[in-house]
């Protein structure tokens, strides 16, 4: 048998999440139905983050075991040609047995990308998140701040979050502004269900001026769900990359940051 990896890039909005369903058409689905017909096998896939309904990936790596000796050309160009238009295989690489997509990643960072102004995006309806009144990106940033460290982000959780921990290392969490958009960016050594959409949503509520900047780090300590704000739209949500141990030496270390191009900014 020879493990796989491939590095994925995936328009969420056209799927109903990574996750294989009885009742929907996910990213999994397709993409395991494409390699089994190129692998002439049954092929079954694990990724390094389940994404949500809406959700997309510009750096999603996976990994699958397969018999079959084909060109690594084969993984690439001959799945594409079996995928609909809104994923694709950027890279394959094959790997030691030993590699895990998901359980060896130490790292994974995601980008929101927020339109902020007084109507609705139309060409990138889907792709970018929104909102119509004027947001403080000082304020944002300065709240962004209290979450970098070791933090429980239980107030941040979903709850139907089957993570058997809540605590975290943030890395990196960042607010900018490109002309009407807003970047929120976010790197930790994992994340929790809905824990970036539940972090946008709160901090669009200090960017709005309805709570302080120390709101952030009061909803950290309060470790309650239910005093945070809701949970934000999935829409300008992408994983956009992972890190791996550099025994594993993946393209650009498993990162692809090209996100869509933000229109005059």
């Amino acid at each position: 048998m020879t493990r796989i990896v491939l590095g994925l890039e995936y328009a969420g909005d056209a799927f109903c999440g990574w996750q294989s369903q009885a009742h929907g058409r996910t990213v999994q689905d397709v993409l395991e139905a494409a390699l089994t017909q190129i692998a002439a096998e049954p092929v079954r896939l694990h990724c390094a983050g389940r994404t949500d309904t809406g959700v997309h990936a510009s750096a999603q790596v996976v990994h699958f075991d397969t018999a079959a000796q084909r060109p690594p050309t084969a993984w690439v160009r001959g799945v594409n040609a079996l995928l609909p238009a809104a994923v694709v295989v950027r890279w394959s690489v094959a790997v030691d047995d030993d590699f895990h997509a998901r359980y060896l990643a130490t790292e994974r960072q995601y980008r929101y990308i927020l339109h902020n102004a007084p109507t609705r995006p139309a060409m990138l309806a889907g792709r970018v998140g929104w909102f119509h009144l004027p947001l403080d990106v000082a304020r944002m940033a300065a709240a962004a701040e209290c979450l970098v460290g070791m933090h429980d982000f239980s107030s941040f959780r979903a709850a139907g979050c089957q993570s058997k921990t809540p605590v975290r290392l943030m890395h990196e969490a960042r607010v900018s502004r490109q002309g009407d958009y807003l970047l929120f960016d976010f790197r930790a050594n994992g994340f929790l269900h809905h824990m970036i959409r539940n972090l946008v949503g709160a901090l669009v509520y200090v960017g709005k001026g309805r709570y302080p900047v120390a709101w952030m780090r009061e909803l950290l300590e309060a470790r309650d769900r239910t005093r945070a704000a809701p949970t934000f739209a999935p829409d300008g949500l992408y994983l956009c990359g992972v890190s791996y141990p550099p025994r594993w030496p993946l393209p650009g270390d498993g990162r692809i940051i090209a996100l869509p191009q933000l229109p005059l900014v």
